[in-house]
């Protein structure tokens, strides 16, 4: 993994951070105070800007009341953990509208493929 890699995860873990800290209701603040840190460190993990460790990671989780590996596959570029995250997508979708989306995906796909 080169350098520009590695700052593209780091920023995609950020981003992961960040959108489980609005989806569970959370101000930056309040994550802070839970972690015993301050809001800026908070921004700088949400930003990119510092990599949270594995430690952290699971303080994160725990707030979140996710899985680490969520806070990490969310940010993968691997195919396998993208497929992962859409499936998880569906899940969420009653039978009319997953058919309807995979029909979306599917056009996407073959215009994209060519």
């Amino acid at each position: 993994m080169d350098e520009l890699q590695k700052g593209a995860l780091v920023r995609a873990v950020g981003q992961a951070i960040a959108l489980r800290r609005a989806a569970a209701g959370l101000s930056q603040e309040k994550v802070a105070e839970a972690l015993g840190i301050s809001r800026e460190a908070v921004s700088r993990m949400e930003t990119g800007v510092a990599v949270p460790t594995v430690v952290r990671l699971a303080e994160l989780a725990e707030i979140f009341e996710c899985g680490i590996d969520e806070l990490l596959t969310e940010a993968s570029n691997r195919r396998i953990d993208q497929a992962r995250n859409i499936l998880d997508l569906l899940e969420e979708l009653s039978d009319d509208k997953r058919e309807m989306l995979m029909a979306v995906i599917r056009q996407l796909a073959g215009g994209l493929s060519t």
